[in-house]
């Protein structure tokens, strides 16, 4: 690259300082990532899972998949797992539940599909003192709650994230899994490199993350997570690990990412186009809570500083990164008219060469475990491009707050409106088999057992 600019070296200081910048922070970040720890597992655990936990599941397709899915849940010995789905799909999830397990397993129903309402229909429904939310998909190592709950010893804990890799959803991997495994590793050592420096993440991923019962049972924050509204206006129903982890902010609450192996999830992406379907609405879920939590809120700034910087790097990224395709296509330009010095095909090998050594030394982490991988790394180089372009159009169409993957999620006022009406009526959406939901003051049922420091510790704002 220098050999390209040596003729107007000076032109080119602000973009060598960019470059810099990035690499600067991206070796701070694996350096913090490999100097993370995390929690052990305690020798006397406060929390037992066959006791303490149950795992909520909001859902209205899941198909064979979920019986590989719950069983490897079940071998963690939670006291029980909820499915949370609609009206019309209650067969078909309670056959799936009695396949592996009618003892542990309960479904339950909302009016319509909405994962915000399910999920609190779930919370309801708990009378343990710990919630894991999981995807329909999330597939677990049998070593994943005993490290999940580990973090909750400390009593400031409200949330536990894990790291994550890609499930392929059939014998090999197609291009669209690979790039969803690239950007799960870049997001591992994101995540872990956070929690390391201060504590902070932007997000407890959906996939499976844990809470203390106590925190989501508050009415408030019932009331905030059902009727989120972006610009007052617009019903959000996804984004729902975004308000959870902003609320923990919020309310003075931790929270931890235990990165490693023992908690590390298997999850399915989509194996085609569909896949950039999925980006554009975490894309949006993204511009929606880092613009919230950077000027709106603002807790965060104090809170977890590092965690802001972060926020902020990536509300600049997508310019930063299409500076060098245009600087490379002004050259280009200059050089057909003969103003300068080096040939078109000189220029574009030159940067491509360029492209290709500085992606894959970040991709390094992921080809050491699955060096094959690296045929894709010029499909990553140009996605990159591709989802910066997209980050740009996320950002004019907030407004758009559909699920964009799934067919039959409907409107989101709608479908609270229809819950209410429902528990207006005493229906707690039982499930099939007949063991029903339970009340919704279960929290009060014999065999409650909150702990008292965290109970105080709520009532105090988590502060």
């Amino acid at each position: 690259m220098l050999y390209l600019t040596a003729d107007k070296f000076p032109v080119f200081v602000p973009f060598g300082v960019i470059g810099f910048y990035r690499y600067l922070w991206f070796s701070i970040r694996v350096a913090a990532s490999k100097a993370y720890r995390p929690v052990p597992l305690p020798i006397n655990p406060t929390y037992i899972a066959s006791e303490d936990v149950t795992i909520i599941v909001p859902t209205i397709d899941a198909g064979e998949e979920f019986k590989e899915a719950a069983r490897s849940w079940l071998v963690g010995k939670p006291k029980e797992i909820i499915i949370i789905t609609e009206e019309k799909m209650l067969g078909p999830l309670q056959d799936l539940a009695n396949a592996v397990d009618p003892q542990r397993i309960r479904v339950l129903t909302v009016p319509f599909a909405n994962k915000r309402l399910q999920m609190v229909h779930g919370i309801r429904n708990t009378t343990t003192d710990i919630i894991v939310f999981a995807d329909d998909d999330a597939i677990w190592p049998p070593t994943m709650l005993p490290y999940i709950l580990s973090p909750f010893e400390d009593q400031k804990v409200g949330g536990v994230g894990t790291s994550q890799r890609v499930q392929p959803c059939g014998d090999k991997m197609t291009v669209w899994e690979v790039l969803a495994a690239f950007r799960l590793t870049i997001r591992n050592i994101e995540i872990s490199s956070a929690t390391h420096i201060d504590g902070g993440v932007p997000c407890l991923s959906g996939r499976t993350a844990a809470y203390r019962t106590i925190i989501l049972k508050d009415p408030d924050f019932i009331h905030g997570f059902t009727n989120d509204f972006w610009l007052g206006k617009y019903h959000l129903n996804s984004g729902d690990d975004k308000f959870l982890t902003r609320w923990m902010v919020a309310h003075g609450w931790n929270t931890y990412i235990q990165c490693c192996n023992e908690a590390e999830l298997l999850s399915t992406m989509k194996p085609n186009w569909r896949f950039l379907l999925q980006v554009l609405r975490w894309t949006r879920n993204t511009w929606r809570s880092d613009l919230r939590s950077l000027f709106m809120e603002r807790y965060v700034w104090t809170s977890h500083p590092y965690c802001a910087y972060t926020m902020v790097d990536k509300l600049f990224n997508p310019f930063t990164l299409l500076v060098g395709p245009c600087l490379v296509a002004y050259l280009a330009v200059q050089s057909a008219k003969g103003l300068y010095h080096l040939p078109v095909w000189n220029i574009v090998v030159s940067y491509l060469i360029w492209l290709m050594c500085t992606r894959t030394v970040k991709l390094l982490p992921h080809l050491w475990g699955r060096p094959q991988d690296i045929i894709h790394v010029p499909a990553f180089i140009l996605f990159g491009y591709y989802f910066a372009i997209m980050k740009m159009y996320a950002l004019f169409t907030l407004h758009e707050v559909g699920w964009g993957t799934r067919a039959g999620i409907g409107n989101a006022t709608d479908a609270l409106n229809a819950l209410n009406d429902q528990n207006a009526r005493g229906g707690n959406g039982a499930g099939a088999s007949g063991q029903g939901g339970a009340p919704a003051n279960a929290e009060k049922e014999e065999g409650r057992r909150y702990d008292p420091e965290a109970a105080q510790y709520a009532q105090m704002g988590g502060r």
